[in-house]
């Protein structure tokens, strides 16, 4: 049985498995504000708390993922507070060498150019916020 095939008893199986990452970040207006800029991301659900928290989905041409500004129990700590982090994310896309260059121009930092190896013509940049990322797409597609 494949995973998308699985549906578990009682569950409705109109709603997809998927699987779409949380990034902590410190402040998370300030990186749903990145991401559209440097991403062209839509914000497709905010929710905002009165202590000023926030939580946003959002979607870069359908490839969705989760903001949330940390906490200040340092439960849920963004990466820069860390000092680090263990997560890169792959940002698949039809012209990496134009979304690259959007990113730094939002305030992205270069990490390796976008190039050609390993089959795939990919570039790796640092968000304001320490989040690695890899822009790119398999050189066979």
């Amino acid at each position: 049985m494949s995973i998308s095939s699985f549906k578990a008893p009682g569950k409705d199986a109109s709603i997809p498995t998927s699987i779409a990452p949380w990034l902590s970040v410190p402040n998370c207006l300030r990186a749903l504000e990145f991401y559209v800029s440097a991403f062209d991301a839509v914000e497709i659900y905010r929710l905002e708390s009165p202590g000023g928290g926030m939580v946003a989905r959002l979607s870069v041409n359908g490839a969705e993922f989760w903001l949330s500004s940390e906490s200040e129990d340092n439960s849920d700590s963004a990466p820069i507070t860390l000092g680090g982090n263990s997560v890169r994310m792959i940002l698949t896309v039809q012209n990496p060498d134009e979304l690259f260059e959007q990113a730094l121009k939002a305030g992205a930092e270069e990490v390796f150019p976008v190039g050609e190896g390993h089959g795939w013509r990919l570039g790796r940049l640092v968000d304001p916020f320490g989040l690695h990322w890899e822009i790119g797409h398999p050189l066979d597609a």
